[in-house]
């Protein structure tokens, strides 16, 4: 017994010497893994992105860094040749992943055992760009619906006050807009209670899993839980009104009803989470780019009177009542300019996940397999190389055809994984933005309220304005 123990101890020492070895002849990227076990995901959890990135940027490399989040090795590919290197090779050096806080918020119950998550991006794109709800033609059909729900949504929150949240009430309308446009549901209080839940839910998407009561998870939790019973009687009513003989076009009905590239239809689970990932994506960054674009104009009278110009040039040109158009959009030049200099200052989406799916050097360093990579919009939109005073706000950097430098600015993802809801998403906000700027003056009343680090930077007290209504001889 005493050989065999022996022995035992000699190969776990040798297995161990053997890796000391090999890693020691691995050219690992600069960088620290910070703390045992935590690593240094507090820091990436609690700093503003800016900070956290530029900080180990300026003390390691300005091309990539290693860090330890979330219990996992990863390595930040950094500058507009890091970002351009990982679209580039998309499911080639790279897959899909997701922290493990986000595979338990959309993983039903039914899938506890999986290993991966639900929702994989490719799964939900597909969704989207089979039947083309996503496509130009698709969207045309939809303005006239979203224009009237915008007006409907100022009548019920904006006219008659002196002051409103305005970050709040953008959650509610973009809630309300892919409520109809997902589910074609009209229902104000039901879009109501989904857009609280998804506010809970989404504080807890890169978090520490931690589901005990009082955590930011275990409330995050509790939101997915109700959500996803929501969603549920939804597919119920769905299923009742097909058994009917009601003909519905619409995104859910889509998934549930029609099978997938192998012919298999979705279990009423699976479409929940998949739908739920799909809403969650259409609520968060799309609520905070309407609040702070607001709260940028609020600050810059000057620059807010200039898309009004534009904005009542265009509502000139159109009847009384008569809904603006895909033409109309396009024509919004200068607005959509602003829109996208608020999404450089404040990204919609701050970063995002990959997995190494086989080991590859970059700039002379090995990227391992197995390690997770962290895409950050913070390396490259406020780098005075790419955007000269990057802290101001100045849309000129976009009028008249100007563009920064390829992959300096990618508010919605680039390469294979960009954003299939793109253009939806300029219509929302420019549609939105069309009906309060040529209804309403506004003032923001707490312009130094303090913004959350980490990947979700909602205004801690939200964003207050006073408002008054737009007359055309002010």
């Amino acid at each position: 017994m005493e050989t065999q123990l022996l022995l035992l101890l000699l190969l776990s020492a040798l297995a161990l010497i053997i890796y000391a070895f090999k890693s020691s002849k691995t050219n690992l990227p600069p960088g620290s893994f910070g703390w045992p076990i935590i690593g240094e995901t507090i820091a990436f959890m609690k700093e503003q992105q800016q900070h956290f990135v530029g900080e180990r940027m300026k003390k390691h490399s300005t091309k990539l860094f290693k860090t330890s989040i979330f219990g996992e090795r990863m390595v930040v590919l950094c500058g507009a040749a890091g970002h351009k290197f990982i679209a580039t090779n998309e499911e080639k050096l790279f897959l899909a992943w997701r922290p493990l806080s986000m595979q338990k918020l959309f993983r039903s119950s039914y899938l506890k055992a999986a290993a991966t998550a639900i929702v994989p991006q490719a799964d939900v794109i597909q969704i989207y760009r089979a039947p083309g709800f996503l496509k130009p033609e698709a969207l045309v059909k939809y303005i006239e619906t979203m224009d009237s729900l915008v007006q409907e949504h100022l009548k019920l929150h904006w006219e008659g006050k002196t002051t409103v949240e305005v970050y709040k009430l953008a959650q509610l309308l973009v809630t309300s807009l892919s409520a109809r446009f997902f589910t074609g549901l009209h229902d104000n209080e039901r879009t109501e209670k989904y857009a609280q839940l998804m506010d809970v839910l989404t504080s807890g998407l890169h978090t520490i899993h931690i589901n005990i009561p009082g955590t930011t998870f275990h409330r995050a939790m509790k939101a997915a839980k109700a959500l996803r019973k929501e969603v549920l009687l939804l597919i119920e009513e769905k299923k009742a009104a097909a058994a009917s003989g009601v003909q519905m076009h619409d995104i859910l009905s889509f998934m549930l009803f029609n099978p997938d590239p192998t012919g298999r239809f979705s279990t009423e689970n699976e479409v929940a989470d998949k739908f739920m990932g799909s809403m969650v994506a259409a609520f968060h960054s799309p609520s905070m780019v309407t609040g702070f674009l607001f709260k940028y104009l609020g600050e810059r009278p000057e620059i807010c009177d200039k898309v009004r110009t534009e904005q009542l040039e265009i509502a000139s040109s159109k009847k009384s009542g008569e809904a603006l158009i895909w033409e109309d959009i396009h024509k919004m030049k200068y607005s959509w300019g602003v829109a996208l200099e608020v999404m450089r200052l404040v990204p919609p989406l701050q970063g995002t996940f990959r997995e190494v799916a086989t080991e590859f050097t970059y700039e002379g360093y090995t990227i391992p397999k197995g390690w997770k990579v962290f895409w950050s919009a913070s390396s490259t939109n406020k780098i005075p190389e790419y955007f000269p005073d990057p802290e101001e706000f100045d849309p000129t950097r976009f009028e008249n055809g100007k563009t920064p430098p390829t992959y300096s600015n990618i508010p919605f993802g680039s390469g294979p994984r960009i954003c299939p809801g793109k253009e939806y998403a300029r219509l929302q906000l420019m549609c939105s933005l069309h009906h309060i700027v040529t209804k309403y003056k506004w003032e923001v009343i707490n312009p130094n309220s303090k913004i959350a680090g980490g990947l979700n930077p909602v205004p801690e007290e939200g964003i207050h304005i006073r408002i008054q209504p737009y007359l055309p001889q002010q």
